[in-house]
């Protein structure tokens, strides 16, 4: 069984590792075992997943669910990654899953994505592919369970488990578009993480094994030896396949039978080991300097891989480890949001390095220069814990945040995804974690529970964490460490020695926030006719509106939106509003951040607003017995926000990395510059200096939104598995007994208009990135989203250009890997719309680029496009409307302005009609009325000191 890091931070840097022995071990597990784990597990299976092996030894796991009701997912597995690769064959796994739509025996060239876009599958969206290290895995997302669409389904997964052609003109023209991805991945995280991997498992075959492969290797890679991998890798043993939805799984059983039972091939070869990592390596010191990275240190050591086969006492084990590793990174956490906090964030944790090794590490991640202050309270935090371990109130708050989860889990079981499930299928596959039900799960949970003291935490950990003594130390960041690698050193050797006093938790206080005032009373109530909206009015104006539903049991989604958002935002003040973002770290009057992660510990919340255009918001799932609690606190924030300095403090330190990466990439470049050139200039839609964002505080948040918060029209919408008695009488004791509300949202007509710049001249803005690297922007100004009709016929327009551009400059000319249009039509700004064209390129590509989207374009205006095209197009879009509602996110989506936006119903209930009606005449004439190729914006972003292709 695999364990995982335990927290975000470990993540950020890859425990993985990779190098390959010479010779593959035999007795190693996972990819190289196709048993099932529950055959020799006392963990008790979901019996309502149903697993096969066909007599060729493909494997399979069906299972029947009907959320969303209707639909189904596919996932094909192949454990086949870039580990197996050769080490002239770098790269090839991944080749090979682009291959997959390229031809095979009953699909030609080119026809796969376009056979799914008529049966309403989005390219990307709903079929997709990924290659990692171990495995390459095949996606689909079928809006249809029918037998018709599974049936093809299988047969696209069979085409590619064993009948693809490969034949050398596909990958002369796939190619391009595979360096093309590799070009557009060349970053500074992307680099660092290599460089980090290379540095802290130097023998590592993980380390030469990135999935993406060489310039050289893939330069190379032809007909021959292509196939010759294909057919080494892709073999039965070496496949599973997952599908879960509505239907009949006896049925589906036999359409694999069907499709995959002839398939042969020669018997699998075993994965070779990511290995080695050499447990003696110690005492080495690294430096890695990029100027957009932030600056991180981490503190590491490398031990044997526990093999720990999935069972209950291993799960309990796992479990006291969790428990444990968690509450360092508390106390951690803590730290950094002081308002002094001596680093931005910190981790400690251990995981697997594939199946052949385990590291346990610290990461510390600090402001510029101050790295030492880092290392000094980590170390000492880290010493805290082995020395003296955990305390019981620290154990309790965590056993109260598992236990709310499982509780969770186990009440909305029976409503789990498609994809939720295949993902519980995979990791049997993946990591050997033996399927069980959620109430099982909460069941031994509470059995174990009375043995989970703050000594067995201690111990558990213990067990399994390497001592961190004469570490490998690696740091990162914009500018070298003052005094080098031997600073590095001393400063962990120093921060190692001399006693450590013990953790003094202080107690979690209560919630200081039940009582509003007196309950407000409704004074309307109605339902929408169209879709059986509750609408509610209180007598103080504040809205609420109700939509019940089965479709996610135990979970109420709740959103909240106040009247000002960006609109308050002026030419003389055009950041009034960039730090509402924030306000949730300074916490609330009575409690800090910290303090209310303690007091809500056992409780499922959510916590915060944003800054919508004309609006706050906020977004937030629950449950049915939090849902009381869940609007006390969002009541309390909107009244009493703490604005306390820890808060101020973080907006800061990433005001200060992001400024210092803005043109790192050459997104990042345009980003920083487009609202500027569209805008001309416009305060509120540009970027400002950094200093001014620096500038930025709590007082002058507070004055510029303490208005809105305290008066401004609130709308309130709940979506889910509640009782709507109940839900009504906590809104009334909460936003309904506040001082009265305005009764409306505001229009901000006094604003000065949104518009787009008249200047069409060519721009260039410069990044710092890779002197290949372009990105070629076109953008037309629009309009805005008050005429239905127009709206659906620019979406229906977006995804026919998404289409010609991938089939002319993805697949036909291999310049682009994701080219990219999108329609953008505003709600709030009269007249203001865009409609833009991306594509990522070369930057010798930049005039054949810029000539085929204007071909592209010239076409759409000059003729209707084909059926076929207008098919592909909406297809995929009359499927999501059919499946819309199948889920609560878009049910919110449609609650949560029922009273104050209500054309959004109609349009929604209409809007699958509509888009039926739309011809490719219509289509034609938007590209007519919009896209005049010399009337775009262009803006080019080019690396510093790269001469700008001539038109």
């Amino acid at each position: 069984m695999r364990k995982i890091l335990l927290t975000a931070l470990l993540f950020a840097a890859p425990l993985g590792a990779s190098a390959r022995e010479a010779v593959p071990r035999a007795e190693r597990a996972g990819t190289n075992d196709t048993s099932w784990a529950f055959e020799k597990s006392d963990i008790p299976l979901d019996s309502e997943f149903r697993f096969g092996r066909l007599a060729n030894g493909m494997r399979y796991i069906v299972r029947r669910n009907a959320t969303p009701v209707g639909t189904a997912v596919v996932r094909m597995e192949v454990a086949a990654g870039s580990l197996d690769e050769h080490d002239d064959e770098q790269g090839f796994a991944h080749f090979v899953e682009h291959m997959a739509f390229n031809g095979s025996k009953r699909v030609p060239e080119g026809q796969m994505i376009p056979l799914l876009e008529r049966d309403g599958l989005a390219f990307g969206a709903d079929t997709n592919a990924s290659t990692s290290f171990e495995r390459t895995v095949y996606k689909l997302d079928l809006p249809r369970s029918d037998a018709a669409l599974l049936d093809t389904a299988l047969m696209l997964m069979r085409e590619t488990a064993g009948e693809l052609t490969i034949s050398q003109a596909a990958i002369d023209r796939e190619r391009g578009v595979i360096l093309s991805e590799m070009r557009d991945r060349n970053t500074f995280a992307l680099r660092n993480t290599i460089d980090s991997t290379r540095f802290f498992y130097p023998r590592a075959l993980y380390s030469s094994r990135f999935p993406i492969g060489t310039v050289a290797t893939l330069n190379a890679a032809n007909a021959q030896n292509l196939r010759a991998f294909y057919a080494r890798e892709y073999v039965p043993d070496h496949v599973t396949l997952v599908i879960v939805g509505d239907f009949d799984p006896a049925a589906v059983e036999a359409g694999i039978v069907r499709h995959f039972g002839d398939w042969h091939g020669p018997q699998a070869e075993l994965q070779p080991d990511a290995g080695p990592v050499d447990a003696k390596d110690r005492k080495r010191t690294g430096v890695w300097i990029d100027p957009a990275l932030s600056e991180r240190l981490t503190i590491q050591r490398n031990g044997a891989w526990l093999d720990e086969p999935d069972t209950i006492a291993q799960r309990q084990e796992n479990l006291l480890r969790s428990i444990g590793y968690a509450i360092v990174n508390r106390r951690l956490q803590r730290l950094s949001r002081s308002a002094q906090p001596p680093f931005r964030g910190a981790g400690f944790g251990t995981g697997d390095v594939f199946e052949t090794a385990r590291s346990t590490r610290l990461i510390i991640d600090s402001v510029d220069g101050k790295w030492a202050d880092g290392v000094a309270a980590v170390a000492r935090e880290y010493r805290r814990a082995l020395a003296h371990g955990f305390s019981a109130a620290e154990v309790s708050e965590q056993l109260a945040q598992l236990r709310s989860s499982l509780v969770d889990a186990a009440g909305s079981a029976n409503t789990r995804s498609n994809a939720v499930l295949a993902a519980i299928a995979l990791a049997l596959v993946d990591d050997r974690l033996v399927p069980s039900t959620p109430a099982s799960g909460l069941e031994r949970f509470e059995a174990f529970a009375p043995r989970i003291t703050p000594k067995a935490v201690l111990a558990a950990v213990r067990r399994e964490a390497l001592a961190l003594d004469k570490p490998l130390i690696r740091f990162e960041g914009r500018k070298a460490p003052e005094g080098g690698e031997p600073a590095l050193r001393s400063a962990w050797q120093q921060a190692m020695r001399g006693p450590v006093p013990r953790e003094n938790a202080a107690a979690a206080a209560n919630f200081g926030y039940t009582a509003f005032g007196t309950p407000g009373t409704v004074v309307s109530d109605t339902r929408d006719p169209l879709l059986g909206i509750r609408e509610l009015r209180f007598s103080n104006g504040v809205m609420l509106n109700l939509k019940q539903t089965e479709l996610e049991k135990d979970r109420v989604r709740v959103s909240l939106s106040i009247d000002g958002g960006d609109m308050l935002e002026t030419r003389d003040d055009p950041l009034a509003t960039d730090m509402v973002g924030w306000l949730e770290k300074g916490g609330l009057g009575k409690h800090s951040r910290d303090d209310l992660d303690s007091i809500m510990a056992g409780h499922t919340l959510g916590f915060g607003l944003s800054s919508g255009t004309a609006s706050f918001d906020a977004q937030t799932v629950t449950t049915p017995r939090d849902l009381e609690l869940q609007l006390q606190l969002l009541t309390a924030l909107v009244t009493d926000p703490g604005y306390r300095a820890e808060g101020e403090v973080q907006y800061r330190q990433q005001v200060n990395n992001t400024f210092a990466r803005l043109r790192a990439t050459p997104s990042s470049a345009m980003s920083a510059d487009l609202g500027r050139i569209v805008s001309d200039n416009d305060p509120r839609f540009s970027l400002q200096p950094v200093e001014t964002y620096r500038r930025l505080t709590y007082a002058r948040l507070q004055k510029s939104i303490s208005d809105r918060l305290a008066h401004g029209a609130v709308e309130v919408g709940l979506v889910g598995d509640f009782d709507e008695d109940k839900a009504i009488a906590f809104v009334a004791g909460t936003l309904g007994a506040l001082p009265p509300r305005e009764a409306a949202f505001q229009a901000y007509d006094e604003q000065p208009p949104r518009t787009f710049t008249a200047d069409r001249s060519a721009r260039v803005v410069r990044h710092t990135g890779p002197a290949d690297q372009a990105l070629l922007r076109l953008t037309w100004p629009t309009r805005d989203d008050s005429d239905p009709l127009d709206t659906l016929r620019l979406e229906m327009l977006e995804r026919v250009v998404r289409i010609e551009l991938t089939d002319s400059l993805r697949e036909a000319l291999g310049k682009a890997y994701s080219p990219s249009a999108g329609s953008s039509l505003s709600h709030y700004w009269k007249g203001y719309g865009t409609f833009a064209i991306a594509a990522s390129i070369d930057v010798a590509d930049v005039p054949a680029s810029r000539e085929a989207i204007r071909k592209v374009l010239l076409d759409l205006r000059t003729a209707p496009v084909s059926d076929d095209v207008l098919q592909r197009a909406r297809a995929p879009l009359l499927e999501a409307y059919q499946n819309a509602l199948k889920g609560n996110a878009t049910w919110l989506s449609l609650v949560d302005r029922a009273q104050s936006q209500p054309d959004r119903i109609a349009r929604f209930t209409q809007a699958r009609e509509r888009l039926i009606r739309i011809t490719a005449g219509d289509l034609q004439a938007m590209a007519q009325r919009y896209l005049d190729p010399n009337k775009g914006l262009e803006v080019l972003a080019l690396p510093e000191g790269v001469e700008s292709p001539r038109p």
